[in-house]
């Protein structure tokens, strides 16, 4: 029986001379493995449809943790605008690697939510790297290792917070402060609890100077090195490039 799903494809790989198999994320069952026989073959309706990124309503026949058979799909979006810039499809890519690690540790449907925000917010011209901070700070309460952000992680002290520290666990008071760490300013401490309870869907306007956004992205990297076990290929290149970029 063949049913309708809306999704994501995360990856594809080639699967003999002329299939695939992807994985599909999706918000009725998580991410499903499809198979989408002739693929690859140029005049294949299913050759469109079955790349890397590609959000829309599938039409599969869905076999329970087996790999379910893909038959037809319809493209809601094409992010066209990530498309074609190298920054925007880097951080795009970074997103559903991630997207694809973090979903084996939790079955939410949130998830799903998110990562269609962000993916819609980078093509419209929204900042990749303060999105994917975003989306990067969120799914960290999904991994068990959300950093502290309502007081100082070591003391409790809710007042004087002056830094974040990834070693600490999160916001650190002046009192803690150890002396190998850096203040950051204030906005930096107030812009990255906002990032914890913003609606992406929501963002309206989004400018945040250079400086804040490089000491949120790079305590984000610490933590994740720090607590999540997580290793990306995709974070690695966006480092290299923004190495070139420079």
């Amino acid at each position: 029986m063949i049913e309708q799903v809306e999704g994501i494809i995360l990856n594809e790989k080639s699967y003999g001379e002329t299939s695939k198999i992807v994985n599909l994320l999706t918000k009725e069952y998580g991410i499903i493995g499809l198979m989408a026989k002739g693929a690859k073959q140029m005049k294949s309706p299913l050759r469109s449809v079955t790349g890397k990124l590609t959000y829309g309503k599938f039409y599969i026949i869905y076999k329970k943790d087996k790999l379910s058979l893909l038959t037809n799909a319809d493209v809601l979006h094409y992010f066209k605008e990530i498309k074609r810039d190298i920054d925007r499809i880097s951080y795009a890519s970074f997103l559903l690697e991630l997207t694809e690690q973090v979903s084996r540790h939790t079955d939410s449907h949130a998830l799903y939510d998110l990562l269609i925000s962000a993916l819609i917010k980078i093509d419209e011209g929204f900042d990749p790297m303060v999105i994917t901070n975003i989306i990067e700070l969120k799914y960290l309460d999904f991994l068990g290792v959300m950093p502290i952000l309502d007081g100082c992680a070591i003391c409790g002290n809710q007042t004087g917070i002056v830094t974040l520290s990834s070693s600490s666990g999160g916001y650190v008071c002046k009192h803690c402060l150890k002396q190998q760490e850096h203040i950051v300013d204030i906005k930096v401490i107030k812009l990255i609890r906002m990032f914890y309870y913003v609606d992406i869907a929501k963002i309206e306007k989004l400018e945040i100077k250079p400086l804040y956004k490089h000491q949120i992205n790079t305590f984000l990297d610490e933590y994740y090195d720090r607590y999540t076990g997580l290793y990306l290929k995709s974070k690695d290149f966006i480092k290299n490039l923004h190495k070139i970029i420079k």
